[in-house]
């Protein structure tokens, strides 16, 4: 070999001519997902807030071959959601999968010391945002007579958190909105689940160490595999669960978490 490897025949790739939708897409999981897709032969919307962050990930997306929008959308506001998928179809002419990672975290305090502004920005991110992308995203798949969809959880969706009572909240409502909306739409060719990772190499998981340095060693003994999870592992979990290898997987919820709930 020389070396060098050529791109993949179009017919080869197993999301070519699919149209799959990131939310939180500037960077962390959200860009590894929309990455993958890419890499995957989808044409990929690119959705955050980060303008920066967000064209830089379609721009990823496009240096390698693929096809990219960017769309800046808060998905906690119900206008810019409706309008992300107007725009999507537009551009694409359809909308097969949908990931919505989008998320806050901000917590760090007993509940009895939060702060009822930080409770509103942490459940309007995180559980309103899922609902109305969901909401918009399944209208769109009705009229196509299918989708996948894949909401970002946690463990803390799982697992009771201390000093993060709001976000674990939060994540156990997606994992609820979840198994919900896949029980609803189950007969109309939309599938409908969710992930939940534990600590992942991000740099919303950089700034809480940050916050707490010595949280680090800890919070990696908490995993039986020693380690953070990469960006790529959630990726490839989202890919997976889009994929006609999951053709039967709905209200599911997918732990990736190096065995952090099994202990």
């Amino acid at each position: 070999m020389n070396g060098t490897s050529k791109a993949l025949p179009a017919d080869t790739l197993p999301f070519a001519g699919k149209v799959a939708l990131v939310t939180g897409a500037a960077s962390g999981i959200g860009r590894a997902t929309a990455l993958a897709f890419g890499r995957a032969g989808a044409h990929v919307v690119v959705a955050d807030t980060t303008i920066d962050g967000g064209h830089a990930t379609a721009a990823m997306i496009v240096e390698s071959g693929g096809k990219a929008l960017f769309v800046r959308a808060d998905i906690a506001r119900a206008g810019e959601v409706e309008t992300l998928v107007e725009k999507t179809v537009s551009y694409y002419g359809r909308l097969d999968i949908a990931v919505n990672n989008a998320a806050l975290d901000e917590e760090g305090a007993p509940l009895a010391e939060g702060e009822e502004d930080q409770f509103d920005r942490i459940m309007g991110a995180n559980v309103k945002g899922v609902w109305l992308c969901m909401k918009y995203q399944l209208r769109q798949m009705l009229k196509q007579g299918g989708g996948a969809i894949v909401n970002v959880a946690s463990v803390s969706g799982l697992v009771g958190m201390p000093n993060r009572a709001i976000y674990a909240a939060s994540k156990h409502a997606v994992v609820g909105l979840t198994k919900s909306a896949a029980a609803e739409y189950a007969r109309s060719g939309i599938r409908i689940n969710s992930l939940c990772p534990a600590a992942v190499k991000t740099p919303m998981l950089a700034r809480a160490v940050e916050r707490d340095p010595a949280s680090e060693k800890k919070l990696k003994a908490a995993h039986p595999m020693g380690r953070f999870a990469e960006t790529a592992e959630i990726a490839n979990a989202a890919l997976w669960l889009c994929s006609e290898g999951a053709s039967y997987v709905n209200g599911h919820e997918l732990v990736v978490d190096g065995g952090f709930t099994a202990v």
